[in-house]
């Protein structure tokens, strides 16, 4: 503790949340014949980085000795745990310090983050699979194979939610933290599944889904995020969703491409998490410099997305949902019929919602004014057919369609289930 300062300990609230976290992250913990998983370490991270090297070793010693008397360990094991969640937090607070991470980046506070993470992580492994080294005579590369590769993929995706919580709690404050544990909780369940699996070699196609509802997570957990920074922009997602859908099952489409084009419409703008606040926030005109960076988050939204696995269909549909039938959209300038179904059905979507909303970038036009300058851009900016579909939809449906309450978004948003739905194994 010789390297705490009394402003490490403050404020005093975020060290008990974090603690807590921390104790009940592991009372939740689950292991396999090798492996043993534990949300603990992220709460750890957070500590390291939102506080200092006192309180991150206090939570590391708390929850090592809680967990102890919980599982009855022995003394050799006992004081291997405590030497190894004594160091690896001490060394990662030490680190953060010594570099003198800027809060106020957030660009290089996330990615001080994540390397904080990640050097953690190797180190706390080989504290652990040294002593195993001598007691059990395990090799410390059949370890390295056994043990830490296969935890890799659940790994970096912890330190994203790690580096997503952090820089919600710079950007928020204290109650960003509050909503984003029941995300690291359902992360940890997740992976829990995905850990079990690792010693059945019959559900490998099981274990693909589960790594699939992690990454399914983690992209929930960009949204939540997003929202707290930009509520107008999560609600419009949402919107845009729904609208999207209406106008899929109107024309006739498939159950599996109206679920494809609601996706992609929840997901149309993640591309603006990466955006500055002077843009995201903006009450003034964007400058030139400013449109080049919102040109582009057709495309850096299809890039987070394709990473998904199975999630390939949704990102072309993230990239074309700002083309124009006329060829002058962007980011590639498609035209007709070159530009995805589903893409022009969200781009319809979008521009009706940004007309009608009430929190939009400009003041809401009646309905009638937005069928009318829907019908004057047909075939020119929107697929003329499909607007006409979508026409038809809002004068059967009127207010249902308006989209208004927090209620309704977070009942479209539904990202909890969403991805509970994927952690269950799929029927080939």
């Amino acid at each position: 503790m010789a390297t705490s300062r009394a402003s490490d300990w403050r404020p005093l609230s975020l060290v008990f949340l974090l603690t807590a976290l921390a104790i009940l992250s592991d009372g939740i913990a689950i292991g396999t014949r090798s492996l043993r998983l534990s949300g603990a370490f992220i709460s750890l991270v957070l500590a390291m980085a939102l506080l200092g090297p006192g309180p991150a070793v206090m939570i590391g010693l708390v929850t090592t000795a809680i967990d102890a008397v919980r599982n009855r360990l022995r003394i050799p094991a006992l004081l291997a745990n405590l030497s190894a969640y004594a160091t690896f937090p001490l060394v990662g607070a030490l680190l953060v310090r010594a570099v003198g991470m800027n809060q106020a980046d957030d660009v290089d506070f996330a990615l001080g983050i994540f390397a904080v993470f990640a050097i953690t992580n190797a180190l706390n492994f080989f504290l652990i699979a040294a002593p195993r080294r001598v007691t059990h005579g395990l090799r410390l590369r059949d370890q390295v194979r056994d043990m830490f590769v296969p935890m890799l993929p659940s790994e970096a995706l912890a330190g994203a939610l790690s580096v997503a919580i952090a820089v919600t709690y710079n950007l928020v404050g204290f109650a960003a933290l509050i909503a984003l544990i029941g995300v690291l909780f359902l992360f940890q369940v997740l992976t829990r599944e995905l850990l079990l699996s690792q010693d059945r070699a019959e559900q490998l196609e099981a274990r693909s889904t589960q790594l699939a509802s992690l990454q399914v997570g983690v992209l929930a957990a960009l949204v939540q995020t997003l929202s707290l920074r930009d509520r107008m922009t999560a609600r419009h997602s949402a919107a845009v969703a729904r609208y999207a859908r209406a106008i899929a099952e109107e024309i006739g489409c498939t159950t599996v491409e109206q679920e494809l084009v609601h996706t992609a419409g929840l997901l149309h703008d993640i591309g603006k998490f990466a955006f500055p606040d002077r843009i995201l926030l903006a009450n003034r005109k964007l400058d030139d410099d400013d449109w080049k960076i919102v040109r582009t988050h057709p495309y850096q939204g299809a890039r987070l997305v394709r990473r998904i696995n199975g999630y390939g269909p949704v990102a072309e549909i993230i990239l074309a949902h700002h083309e124009r039938i006329d060829g002058r959209g962007y980011p590639r300038g498609l035209s007709g019929e070159e530009i995805p179904l589903l893409s022009r059905m969200i781009s319809i979507a979008d521009t009706y919602d940004v007309m009608t909303a009430r929190d939009s970038y400009r003041d809401p036009v009646s309905q009638a004014e937005a069928i009318a300058e829907l019908r004057r851009v047909s075939d020119a900016q929107l697929d003329g057919k499909l607007v006409e579909a979508f026409i038809r939809i809002l004068e059967r449906s009127d207010l249902q369609f308006q989209h208004t309450t927090d209620a309704d978004f977070e009942r479209e948003l539904d990202f909890d289930a969403r991805v509970r739905g994927y952690a269950l194994p799929q029927a080939a």
